[in-house]
């Protein structure tokens, strides 16, 4: 007997469990189909799992600077394996918290591997085989992503890993190339590097962490430089190639940069190109549902070609961020819901992707929200530049984080926050500050007028405000 529901969500990553939930919390009957996990990668080999490691990579950089806080320790040692270990308790314990969500929710969680019969229809299977149908008055298709592979650099799991054997790894390589400086490259980057892995970084564009502003792309380089990071820009991967000395494997890779040809050889390889979307074999051929650039081709409500069907998460595209996944599944379940007369429509609200804030979690941290500076000029914007520096922030330097900036840019004409960009220690947290000012559309008199705790490295962010216009107070 085909099951009915008002919503079937495919994928129960944070952007489809989050749109379950909410569906659910507004009165329609809701299932979630997952084929592998609950949480998706994000929880499971992304996000969390990943905090877990550069938090122990965090410990043992500390262990080995404590003399700068007036302790001494001895014989400094870890457990490789524990690391791991932790990583995958971690994520395991909020993999069982997802599932507790749904039953508290009321959302029926079917395993397994949803096909579009029809755009009314799907087909379920595990193992090969059909175990049921759904029918659903609406759907939303939250399938993910997965890794990008290169033809003739395919990653082979022992020696050339991608993020997943990167996080599971059975022992600290001794040295390791990083192909790709997006977050994902840079926090493995830094994670072994602080645990004592020999690291360089190979990027092909210009600078590193290239979609962020380029001064602070500029700063995060030296950082990582100083911290012994080798760090190649310009710098095209042509091949990879695996050498056997006794029982240990290495893997050379060979380089261009400006024309000329380097050799690289390092124990472990770690492919951080980007991601594709999870689009294939899913039947959307037999719904009206467009595929473009590889992608699903939503409006700004989420909506697909295909009016029961909506798409959310990796699958639409970027930015590739699990927050901005579980907003669009909000969105797309009050939409539906309106549909169903159980929403008022006039409280949807579109996504505005220019209020997403990105992070990475490296050392140091990384936090961007809105135009870098280049964007802003490129689009023909006046703008009033603010900067302030960790090293005249009293809290940092107790903290002993004196490394890092604060940069924030504003519309000379209107006073708009066109965007803020932050490195240094826990500016991932205060990202969040000028994502509410954004989202508000504060003014720059609004945030020069608001009263910022002391002594916080939050005050540094009014602080660059204030120097936007010429008021800076403490550098």
């Amino acid at each position: 007997m085909t099951k009915k529901f008002d919503l079937c969500v495919i994928g129960a990553g944070p952007g489809g469990y989050v749109s379950a939930i909410r569906a659910s919390q507004l009165g329609l009957k809701v299932a979630i189909i997952e084929a592998n996990h609950l949480g998706g990668i994000c929880l499971n080999w992304g996000c969390i799992p990943t905090k877990a490691l550069l938090k122990s990579s965090e410990v043992n950089h500390l262990l080995h600077h404590v003399n700068e806080y007036g302790f001494s320790v001895k014989d400094i040692q870890h457990d490789f394996t524990k690391i791991i270990e932790r990583s995958r308790a971690v994520s395991k314990k909020l993999s069982q918290g997802i599932a507790g969500l749904m039953k508290k929710n009321k959302v029926e969680v079917i395993e397994g591997f949803a096909k579009f019969l029809d755009a009314k229809k799907i087909s379920i299977s595990k193992d090969g085989k059909e175990i049921e149908q759904v029918e659903a008055s609406y759907f939303v298709v939250a399938t993910g992503a997965r890794a990008r592979i290169i033809n003739g650099l395919e990653p082979d799991g022992e020696n050339i890993w991608t993020y997943r054997e990167a996080m599971t790894a059975k022992k600290l390589p001794k040295s390791l190339i990083v192909v790709g400086s997006g977050a994902i490259g840079c926090e493995f980057a830094s994670f072994y590097r602080n645990m004592g892995t020999e690291v360089t970084i190979v990027e092909m564009a210009e600078n590193i962490l290239p979609v962020e502003d380029e001064e602070i792309s500029k700063l995060a380089r030296k950082s990582f430089e100083k911290q012994g990071i080798k760090v190649l820009t310009s710098a095209s991967l042509k091949s990879l190639t695996k050498n056997k000395k006794g029982d240990e494997i290495s893997v050379t890779a060979k380089i261009e940069i400006a024309g000329k040809a380097e050799e690289i050889t390092a124990e472990k390889v770690i492919m951080a190109v980007g991601i594709v979307a999870n689009i294939e074999n899913l039947g959307l051929e037999k719904t009206k549902v467009k595929i473009e650039k590889n992608q699903i081709s939503v409006n700004q409500y989420l909506e697909t070609a295909e009016p029961n069907i909506f798409a959310i998460g990796d699958v639409v595209g970027a930015p590739w961020l699990a927050h901005k996944a579980s907003h669009e599944g909000i969105i797309a379940s009050e939409k539906i819901a309106s549909k169903l007369g159980k929403y008022d429509a006039k409280k949807v609200h579109a996504i505005k992707t220019q209020n997403i804030p990105g992070c990475t979690y490296s050392m140091p941290q990384i936090a961007s929200i809105g135009l870098t500076e280049k964007k802003a000029k490129e689009l023909g914007k006046k703008v009033k530049i603010g900067k302030f520096p960790y090293l005249a922030n009293g809290k940092a330097i107790a903290m002993g984080e004196s490394e890092g900036l604060i940069k924030v840019i504003f519309d000379e004409k209107t006073g708009e926050l066109l965007g803020a960009h932050l490195i240094g220690a826990e500016v991932t947290e205060m990202i969040q500050g000028f994502a509410i000012a954004k989202q508000a559309e504060l003014t720059e008199e609004d945030l020069m007028h608001t009263i910022f705790p002391h002594p916080t490295m939050s005050e540094m962010m009014h602080e660059a405000v204030l120097d936007a216009y010429g008021k800076v107070i403490h550098f």
